[in-house]
């Protein structure tokens, strides 16, 4: 089976944000570039999306407005995200941009840029040349990377390529892609980054509070398609989230469930986009949100109070 059923989970989470999009939840422009195909999911699925895409996004603007155009992104298990291209869109400066992922993915993902007239001259400099190789892509300060993050060796390898700079603050994000992995090997990927970046932020969003009912339900739809839930264990609840980034070098961390998230978010968003499907079942929405969580972890104080709560 291998590590083709968590391949397909960029398929569907796209395919997810896709659809949300086209109803209204919130805007980008890029994603059906990328994403051809839609699903109708339920109205729970698309404000569990929406939530996810803010929450994690009210990281990145906490982070990019402390770190200016410095800051550098690197993306584990990008899939098909459009991050890149929709703060270009903003006027948002970052001195470099890296996505990583399966390099099957990343393979169809620069095929479909080279493709693409619009997200090709988005991602090109002045006078800058776009080199291809069959998985991996590079253009100014874009950089997309096959590489299977567990082996390490070739991780540091490819980001040198890249020109990642180890001393600039550097924002990790990871979207549902620790918990394929297995423990050890996280471990040691938190471990290198600790001792190899000097200042950074990373924003974890994964599963949370799965000892219960509801969370045998969603490992069991998981497994049934194939997933192999390797760090299944660190997502017991927001302690075990934090404990990796204590255990591995990281000098502070934090965490909240979505329930935290979505409570947080502008009232007046959270009103709008609950008016674009009518809503059966509130408690299934919270059930939800209860087992879904963003823990963040950072290098350096720069970042140590960062929160989630506005200002």
């Amino acid at each position: 089976m291998g590590d083709e059923p968590v391949m397909a989970t960029n398929d569907d989470a796209s395919e997810c944000k896709r659809g949300a999009v086209q109803l209204g939840y919130w805007q980008d422009s890029y994603i059906s570039s990328f994403v051809r195909h839609m699903e109708k999911r339920a109205p729970e699925i698309n404000r569990g999306y929406y939530a996810r895409v803010k929450g994690v996004e009210r990281f990145i603007q906490k982070f990019l407005s402390k770190a200016g155009s410095l800051a550098q992104i690197v993306n584990f298990g990008a899939g098909y995200d459009t991050l890149y291209w929709r703060l270009k869109e903003e006027g948002i400066h970052i001195s470099n941009y890296v996505e990583i992922d399966f390099p099957n993915v990343t393979s169809n993902k620069c095929y479909m840029i080279k493709r693409n007239k619009e997200l090709l001259q988005i991602i090109h400099e002045q006078d800058g040349e776009i080199k291809f190789s069959s998985t991996d892509m590079h253009s100014g300060n874009y950089h997309c990377l096959g590489v299977d993050i567990r082996n390490l060796g070739l991780l540091e390898t490819k980001l040198q390529q890249a020109e990642v700079n180890f001393s600039s603050p550097t924002l990790f994000l990871a979207e549902c892609v620790l918990v394929y992995i297995e423990n050890d090997c996280v471990n040691r990927l938190l471990q290198w980054i600790s001792s190899r970046f000097k200042s950074g932020l990373f924003v974890n969003y994964e599963m949370c509070n799965i000892n219960d009912t509801f969370g045998d339900v969603m490992l069991g739809n998981l497994r049934a398609r194939g997933c192999n839930l390797a760090g299944i264990s660190s997502c017991k609840n927001l302690a075990t989230q934090k404990a990796r980034f204590q255990s591995n070098g990281w000098h502070g961390t934090k965490a909240w469930d979505m329930v935290q998230i979505y409570y947080n978010l502008s009232a007046s968003e959270r009103q709008r986009i609950e008016k674009i499907e009518f809503l059966d079942e509130q408690e299934l929405l919270i059930q939800l949100f209860q087992h879904y969580c963003i823990c963040i972890g950072w290098l350096g104080q720069e970042f140590s109070d960062i929160n989630f709560e506005e200002c």
